[in-house]
């Protein structure tokens, strides 16, 4: 995913590859290749965009699947996975590994590059 400018406003790292996510945690089954995971929040105009793009990348790559999680009902996972903004996204590969993560909304050529890390 594209790394933001110099306000900051994306921000992009990899995925630490050890913290797995499961079905159980998400609330979804995970895509057969990989899984793009959005933490929003109910009032985040940015996160309204990245559920369009997420989803839209999901339905033109097969075996993605696209998770969207209400960050103020599921705290403890926010806490766990160190998740301090929305929309925040995670890239996990088939195997639920967090490859890649991203802060503010994402491009949709940027979620296609990310989901290669991925597959």
């Amino acid at each position: 995913m594209h790394q933001g400018g110099p306000t900051g406003r994306r921000q992009v790292r990899d995925g630490d590859g050890s913290r797995r996510l499961g079905a159980a945690e998400l609330g979804a089954e995970l895509g057969e290749r990989a899984t793009l995971v959005q933490f929003s929040s109910a009032f985040c105009q940015p996160c309204r965009a990245t559920r369009r793009t997420l989803s839209e990348v999901a339905a033109m790559v097969d075996g993605v699947a696209h998770i969207e999680i209400d960050a103020e009902s599921r705290l403890e996972l926010v806490r766990a996975l160190d998740i301090a903004r929305t929309p925040t996204v995670l890239v996990l590969d088939a195997a639920g590994r967090v490859v890649r993560r991203a802060s503010g909304p994402p491009r949709r050529a940027d979620v296609i590059a990310a989901l290669g890390d991925a597959v």
